[in-house]
């Protein structure tokens, strides 16, 4: 493989992980609300269940699902209820951080299982092993899942991190209110792009 093809691999992975969606926006909202640690869990497991879907993608699952009628559409939905019922969560977010709520943090598993019902992780998942890869070539998908590991990781980390640079600056409970709804608004938005898409 071409070093010319790994870096066009890696910039796909960069723009399709980095780019806001309904991961990143949790991930943000997870900086601000909750310490570090918490949102770091989050984004591994974000991270880990997307290369599991991008493999299972890559191996034949995308094609299987076209074959099953109203599968595909069945996950989109069940996908849109999950989004929004966290947009709801945000919204309803009273901007006091308590042990409890700490508790409540969305964790590792909550990350997989987002990445399997967002639209835009199906997306990109589709799209890139279309573009860079035969499709049959399991070298190429394992080397672009490979590249999508480190990426996919820093580029989440990165939207906790500004959450938690925000959480800094944020010293009232209004300011931390303002800021979940706006980003339910957001999730509540590119979910219904996704879904009209």
């Amino acid at each position: 493989m071409s070093l010319s093809m790994l870096l066009s691999m890696s910039a796909f992975a960069l723009v399709a992980s980095i780019s806001p969606g309904p991961v990143n926006l949790l991930c943000l909202s997870s900086g601000t609300r909750y310490p570090l640690i918490q949102g770091l869990q989050f984004v591994t497991g974000a991270t880990l269940g997307f290369l599991l879907l991008f493999l299972a993608i890559g191996l034949g699952l995308y094609s299987v699902m076209q074959v099953i009628p109203g599968l595909n559409d069945l996950l989109r939905w069940l996908g849109a209820a999950f989004l929004l019922y966290l947009s709801v969560q945000l919204i309803r977010d009273n901007g006091h951080l308590t042990d409890d709520d700490k508790q409540k943090a969305p964790g590792f598993f909550t990350g997989a299982l987002m990445q399997w019902l967002n639209p835009k992780a199906w997306l990109a998942s589709a799209s890139g092993i279309a573009a860079y890869t035969s499709g049959e070539d399991l070298w190429q998908i394992a080397v672009f899942a490979g590249l999508y590991l480190p990426i996919c990781w820093l580029s989440l980390s990165s939207w906790v991190y500004a959450g938690a640079y925000l959480q800094r600056h944020i010293h009232r409970p209004q300011t931390l209110i303002l800021i979940n709804r706006v980003l339910a608004l957001l999730l509540i938005f590119s979910t219904l792009y996704l879904l009209l898409e």
